[in-house]
């Protein structure tokens, strides 16, 4: 079978009996995708071990110079990403609980069945590359990359990167583009900072927040008497944003007739004030943001063609989290010590397991899932180590709907008090995340929609725990 020599998939046997090494060397370099070294001694497996820097160590356990638990505890002081595997022809139960305590990764007794040995030392090197790129990982996240406000390495990502640092130095127009939670304001936030533009306020608006018929008004301002209640006048968001940057965010529920007044700021650098009839030059540099499909809604005439071509000037387009192959474990890194120092768990670390579950997850809310995850695992993860179980994105619900006899169990493990109080508490604290992760965080629109009023809705924050800012844009 032929090896890249590059490869970090290397397996040293050790055993002072040469014909079963040379035995055992013939069958793994069969089977296995690995390079193979030998050791007819402890002494001489620790001298490879500091040289050759192994994945897996096989090794005997009855050996003259030094035995296999002695040299286990040795390769954990030098290297503990090394994924040991030990091997006797003397077996006992006692002795096999004792290798295992001690840090070996799986038992063998001799003679053993080749097939048996073969997929443990698979399964040890896939454990020890797991560990090893986990360790890379979280050597990598000193700092977001380039102090844009993004992590990760992967080529999407530095790609990703590289456009937005590119855009950043021009004034021209940009479109920004991607799913929900991808980070479209983080891309925002970050053009503006880099631009020349950067040590002024960038000013914000989520265009379907505000209703219709104030969303001209709060862009363009008005004067005095323009319509009822207009009783001064008021500079709009475009004339406050002069010589900086605005972010137009989620600009494909903008309505047709405030498009039409938003290509004149495009078009001629000017604004038009409710009631006025002169017009006022503005500098501004124009962002938008969209998770939506505008080429659908401009073959069903909602949104204007011109105006389109207008903002994708400089279009970005920002990967989900799905197609950033190992940044999800960058991410998860950067949030779990984010939460470890606002929850007091310094301990906390994820397991191996977990980590390859958080690879397998489907991340439908992109960035923002991720990070609402790892803000409930670490808050909730009753031991110092983070399981695939604590990061369930969605936990089980009671069917109320059920015959009785499907709910006696869950309400009468304790008695009818206790019960009580649990049920209520489950039932809150899931009230309170759902509402706020509807809202990203924002308590007063999370409030409103609960039809409690802010101070309430806080209180019962503070006393459930639960946290607001885990739910916000990355």
């Amino acid at each position: 079978m032929d090896i890249d020599k590059s490869t970090d998939r290397r397996v040293l046997i050790v055993d002072d009996d040469l014909a079963f090494l040379t035995m055992l060397q013939k069958v793994v370099l069969k089977k296995c995708a690995c390079l193979v070294e030998l050791a007819d001694s402890a002494e001489a497996a620790l001298e490879k071990i500091q040289h050759w820097q192994p994945s897996v160590v096989v090794s005997d356990i009855m050996m003259e110079d030094m035995d296999g638990l002695e040299l286990l505890a040795r390769i954990r002081d030098m290297d503990a990403t090394i994924t040991p595997i030990i091997m006797t022809g003397y077996g006992t139960i006692e002795m096999a609980v004792k290798a295992l305590k001690d840090g070996a990764y799986d038992f063998h007794e001799k003679p053993f069945d080749n097939e048996k040995i073969i997929g443990s030392i698979q399964r040890a090197l896939e454990r020890t590359k797991l560990i090893r790129e986990n360790r890379k990982l979280q050597q990598q996240l000193s700092a977001p990359v380039q102090n844009t406000g993004f992590i990760g390495r992967s080529p999407k990502m530095r790609e990703t990167i590289e456009l937005i640092t590119r855009v950043a130095a021009t004034n021209a127009t940009v479109l920004i583009r991607g799913e929900s939670g991808t980070g479209k304001e983080v891309a925002a936030r970050t053009i503006h900072q880099l631009s020349d533009r950067g040590d002024k306020r960038m000013i914000t608006i989520n265009c379907p927040a505000v209703p219709e018929h104030i969303l001209e008004s709060e862009l363009f301002g008005y004067v005095k008497g323009a319509f009822t209640g207009a009783d001064s006048d008021k500079d709009g968001l475009f004339l406050k944003a002069d010589g900086s940057t605005i972010l137009l965010d989620e600009i494909a529920d903008i309505p047709v007739s405030v498009q039409t007044k938003l290509l004149r700021v495009l078009q001629e650098k000017e604004i038009q004030p409710l009631g006025q009839t002169a017009t006022i030059k503005v500098d501004v540099r124009v962002l938008a943001s969209t998770n939506q499909n505008l080429e659908e809604k401009m073959a069903k005439g909602e949104f204007r063609e011109d105006l389109f071509y207008r903002l994708n000037v400089m279009p970005i387009h920002l990967p989900g989290l799905n197609e950033l192959g190992d940044d999800i474990l960058v991410l998860a890194h950067h949030f779990l010590q984010e939460f470890k120092n606002e929850y007091g768990r310094e301990n906390l670390e994820f397991s191996t397991e977990s980590l390859q579950h958080l690879l397998a997850c489907t991340w439908k809310g992109n960035v923002r899932q991720l990070k609402n995850t790892i803000n409930r695992a670490t808050f909730l993860c009753d031991t110092e180590r983070i399981e695939p179980k604590d990061l369930d994105l969605e936990k089980k619900r009671v069917d109320y709907t059920a015959p009785a006899t499907a709910k006696i169990d869950y309400f009468f493990a304790d008695d009818y008090k206790t019960a009580k109080e649990k049920t209520l508490q489950r039932f809150t604290r899931a009230y309170l995340l759902d509402a706020l992760e509807k809202k990203q965080g924002n308590i007063s629109a999370a409030a409103r929609d609960s039809g409690i009023d802010r101070q309430g809705f806080q209180r019962l924050m503070r006393k459930y725990k639960v946290g607001a800012e885990g739910f916000r844009e990355q």
